[in-house]
């Protein structure tokens, strides 16, 4: 059941929270007003207060070898997969908002998603305090994000049938002139069709991992060093470019994302018939240019660092500093206070005998940027030392 909404076209949409009844019931305790876990003490008298590294991933979209490619590819469900990576973000979200209700207090963690080696994204998340692990296998399996968007089932415009933009008016139907509904209007429309579903149902796999770590363990330091190396890499590093079969895979779920709709602002809502929110001239399905979209993101368009607000309990402005004078130091350089006053700036008129061409001074600080940042990835890769295997392996193949 969902909120109704008669006759609107702006304002904030509800939803109503009643859960699905197809999802397992979600256990909670009474909040408390601390971001602490529960403290435990041996035999000796000795307190402690335990950690967790829990990884989740997502469903299976068919088998897959070793290297993550499709064992057939005619059966592996690219559309559920990519619309599940467009959407991962929300889930994690959702998870995290239930892991608080049922912890009863504010856990704080550090996460950073990644994609595995079938290119889904999963998730590493290091959480402040402790849970019995039947407890976070039930918190995963009643986690899920409804995606309440109009439907994309028929394609209405594609080729040369595209619509047409009228200034004043909107994108209109080229053949009858009628114009198409707004993103409101179709919103609209969705929340009076009582019998109306989600567009997608959003969902993690049976594969769940869950660790116990205190601090000042080794433990910790390995979860640290393998949630660290992933600050640098992208996406797309997953792809092994001597891969044929892992290269055809990229390939085909790019296809599968290409004409799905990333956003409410995204182009492809005028393949379905919809005008995207806030259109605008010259949009065309299938070149949209949001992050999602892009080959070396695979359709994960979220944050790949989530933390916590009190997960440090630093602000912004100290976590900058922070990076300033790792970065300083990592490349040798003194950390020096600048005296505001030692230079004077003033704007540069064109023609100035001083100032290089724009091309010259573009492909300067892009050299300096690519110095810094192999210099960089040199001293992580010896910090780092050997990754994934400190770690109990997570099946890439689901059944």
């Amino acid at each position: 059941m969902r909120g109704n909404v008669l006759g609107r076209t702006t304002g904030r949409r509800s939803r109503s929270t009643r859960r699905r009844q197809d999802a397992p019931d979600l256990p909670k305790r009474t909040m408390s007003n601390t971001t602490l876990g529960r403290t435990f003490a041996n035999a000796d008298g000795k307190t402690f207060r335990p950690s967790m590294f829990i990884t989740l991933t997502l469903p299976s979209y068919g088998r897959v070898r070793k290297n993550g490619a499709p064992v057939d590819p005619s059966t592996y469900d690219y559309a559920q997969a990519a619309r599940d990576a467009l959407h991962f973000s929300k889930l994690v979200d959702r998870f995290v908002q239930n892991l608080r209700r049922v912890a009863g207090f504010d856990a704080q963690y550090f996460a950073t998603v990644e994609p595995q080696k079938r290119l889904a994204p999963h998730l590493h998340m290091a959480v402040r305090g402790h849970l019995p692990r039947v407890e976070i296998k039930q918190i995963a399996a009643a986690t899920y994000h409804q995606v309440w968007w109009p439907s994309v089932d028929q394609v209405r415009f594609e080729g040369d049938h595209l619509p047409v933009w009228a200034d004043g008016v909107g994108y209109l139907d080229p053949a009858t002139g009628e114009v198409l509904p707004t993103w409101d209007e179709a919103l609209d429309e969705l929340d009076q069709d009582d019998e109306a579903e989600p567009l997608h149902v959003l969902t993690f796999g049976p594969q769940l991992d869950v660790q116990g770590v205190l601090a000042g363990t080794t433990d910790a330091d390995t979860c640290i060093r393998y949630l660290s190396k992933y600050l640098t890499k992208s996406i797309g590093d997953a792809i092994d470019p001597d891969d044929s079969a892992q290269r055809e895979h990229a390939e085909r779920l790019g296809n599968a994302l290409r004409y799905e709709p990333c956003s409410p602002t995204c182009p492809n809502w005028l393949r379905y018939g919809i005008q995207p929110k806030n259109a605008k001239a010259g949009m065309t399905p299938g070149r949209c240019r949001g992050k999602a979209h892009k080959p070396e993101h695979l359709g994960y368009a979220g944050r790949r660092v989530l933390v916590s607000r009190k997960w440090s309990n630093k602000t912004l402005t100290e976590h900058k500093h922070d990076r300033r004078t790792w970065v300083l130091e990592a490349l040798g350089l003194p950390d020096e206070p600048v005296d505001p006053h030692r230079y004077v700036w003033r704007p540069v008129k064109p023609g100035d005998p001083g100032l290089d061409p724009i091309g010259a001074r573009l492909l300067r600080s892009v050299h300096e940027r690519q110095r810094w940042r192999n210099h960089l990835r040199e001293l992580e890769a010896r910090a780092a030392g050997p990754p994934d295997e400190d770690l109990p392996a997570i099946s890439e193949e689901a059944a």
